[in-house]
């Protein structure tokens, strides 16, 4: 099987785009790109040059994925969010090659609006609220919102808030899987 690419979108040279991968209209993949299988780019969707995507990542409509990021497998990237790359950005300068790295792990999960300065970290299954401002790396589990964004909780695989009790152990209410809260650090348990 191979990719699918909208009519409108552009794909310049150099890319590698997964099998069952789907790039909708208006969308610009830029040099040297790596999509993974099984992705799904939304309408209007910039992906600059060097972007590792991993497979199966949902990209919404109106993102920008700059140079520098990472996307791991089964991340999700809400409508109209984005990545910085530089820190300190000014038009007259020339900053190319000083892009800061970012990193969304596994299964993470950014809303719609959000956006991620560059050089922080997602990590797994984190889940990142509508139009939170992340200014600092985001552990495993952890769920943020606001400007900026603070932690306020802890989320499941599945997307469901988990409530630990006294022993530092939640359970999912979708998939009751298992997760232990133990020095500010959550896991699942096996």
């Amino acid at each position: 099987m191979t990719y699918y690419a909208h009519e409108s979108s552009i794909i310049d040279e150099g890319c590698e785009i997964g099998s069952g991968t789907k790039i909708w209209h208006f969308s610009h993949i830029m040099a040297n790109c790596k999509l993974g299988e099984n992705c799904n780019i939304g309408q209007n969707v910039v992906v600059a040059s060097d972007v590792i995507i991993g497979n199966n990542v949902k990209v919404q409509n109106n993102v920008s994925i700059y140079t520098g990021v990472i996307c791991e497998d089964d991340v999700f990237l809400g409508p109209s969010m984005v990545f910085t790359n530089v820190i300190n950005p000014r038009s007259r300068i020339v900053r190319r090659g000083q892009y800061s790295k970012t990193t969304v792990k596994k299964g993470a999960s950014i809303g719609a609006n959000a956006t991620i300065v560059c050089g922080n970290d997602i990590g797994e299954y984190a889940f990142i609220g509508a139009g939170a401002v992340v200014t600092k790396h985001i552990p495993a589990y952890a769920l943020v919102v606001g400007n900026p964004a603070r932690q306020i909780g802890w989320m499941s695989e599945f997307g469901h808030r988990l409530n630990f009790d006294a022993e530092g152990i939640a359970t999912c209410t979708e998939s009751l899987e298992k997760y232990k809260l133990e020095n500010n650090k959550v896991s699942k348990i096996e």
